[in-house]
């Protein structure tokens, strides 16, 4: 592992645990939504940075497909907590 990679392995880490800590104890459900939104950007990190330390590719499919679903999951909960219903 270079020292990049363990550079953006150990911010990525730290931000994960903040955001742990900010849905913990968000003092309001907006706030809570922001933080699952930027977790789920953050593991999407963590992916390419396990394919670029293991030379794998699959870990960039599973970053995609994560994005994707944390995006269409975003979407979701913001209409939620708008109170809108969930229309096409």
């Amino acid at each position: 592992m270079t020292l990049f990679e363990q550079l953006a392995f150990g911010v990525l880490l730290l931000s994960s645990l903040l955001c742990l800590f900010r849905i913990s104890r968000g003092p309001t459900a907006p706030d809570r939504a922001v933080a699952i939104d930027i977790l789920g950007t953050l593991v999407v990190g963590f992916c390419c940075i396990m394919a670029l330390w293991t030379g794998r590719e699959f870990y960039v499919n599973i970053a995609i497909a994560w994005a994707l679903i944390s995006f269409v999951a975003t979407l979701a909960l913001a209409k939620y907590l708008e109170g809108r219903p969930y229309d096409a």
